[in-house]
C-alpha cells in the first residue's frame, strides 16, 4: 500500500493535508451523485463492499506497525471505510452522518499530526520512543492520548459519536451487515490506536516490540 509510505516519507504538514483534503473534496462530489445521480443505486453497492474492505484492512494493518505515523495512515484507511458507510445508505441521514464523520475526522487528524510534528522535532520516530513522553511532556502525552482514544472510538469522545451516527444510519437504511462489521473493526482498531497512548503513558523506552513495518 502506498499510503503508509507517503505518510512516513512526507513532511508532517503535507501528510495532514493529504489525509484530509482529498476525503473532503471526493466526499462532497460523490454525495451529490449517490443521492441525486442516475447511478446512485450502483454506487451504493460499490461503496458497501469498499467500506467493508477498507475497515478490515485499516484495522488489521495498523496492528503491526512500529513507527508513529504509520498507524495514523492505516487508521486513515479505516476511516475511509467508515465514511463510505454513509455513501452506502443513499439517504439524507447517511449523508448527514457522513458530513459529521468527516468534520470530526478532520479535527482529530489536525490535532494528531500537530502533536506528531512537535514530537518529530525531538526525534521521536518509533512508537517505542514515546515511552518517556508522559515524564518529559505530560501535556502532549495527555492530548495525544485523548486524540488517539477518539480515533479508536472510545465513548464519550467525538470519534465514538462519529461512528455511532454512521452505524445508526447504516441500520436505518437496512445495511444490517455493514454496522456489525464496523463495530468489530472498530474494536480491533481500539487496540492499534490505543497502543500509542498506552506506551506514552506507561511504557518505558523500547517497551513495545512489534512486527516489522509493511
Amino acid at each position: 500500500m502506498w499510503a503508509p509510505d507517503i505518510y512516513e516519507g512526507s513532511p508532517t504538514p503535507v501528510t495532514a493535508f493529504l489525509s484530509i483534503a482529498p476525503k473532503i473534496s471526493i466526499s462532497a462530489n460523490i454525495s451529490r451523485v449517490s443521492i441525486y445521480g442516475s447511478y446512485g443505486a450502483t454506487l451504493q453497492q460499490i461503496f458497501f463492499f469498499c467500506s467493508i474492505a477498507s475497515m478490515i484492512l485499516g484495522a488489521l494493518a495498523a496492528m503491526a506497525q512500529t513507527k508513529v505515523k504509520r498507524p495514523l495512515a492505516h487508521s486513515s484507511i479505516g476511516h475511509v471505510g467508515y465514511i463510505r458507510t454513509g455513501f452506502s445508505c443513499g439517504t439524507i441521514e447517511g449523508i448527514q452522518s457522513l458530513l459529521i464523520g468527516i468534520f470530526i475526522y478532520a479535527l482529530m487528524t489536525i490535532d494528531a499530526f500537530a502533536i506528531v510534528s512537535a514530537l518529530r522535532q525531538t526525534r521521536v520516530k518509533y512508537i517505542a520512543d514515546l515511552g518517556a513522553l508522559a515524564k518529559t511532556n505530560p501535556i502532549s502525552a495527555i492530548t495525544f492520548s485523548i486524540t488517539m482514544f477518539s480515533y479508536a472510538g472510545i465513548p464519550p469522545l467525538a470519534g465514538f459519536c462519529s461512528k455511532f451516527y454512521l452505524f445508526f444510519a447504516a441500520l436505518g437504511c437496512g445495511a444490517y451487515f455493514l454496522a456489525p462489521v464496523g463495530v468489530v473493526t472498530s474494536v480491533i482498531g481500539r487496540w492499534a490506536a490505543g497502543r500509542l497512548p498506552r506506551v506514552s503513558q506507561f511504557g518505558g523506552p523500547k517497551a513495545v516490540l512489534c512486527a516489522p513495518d509493511t
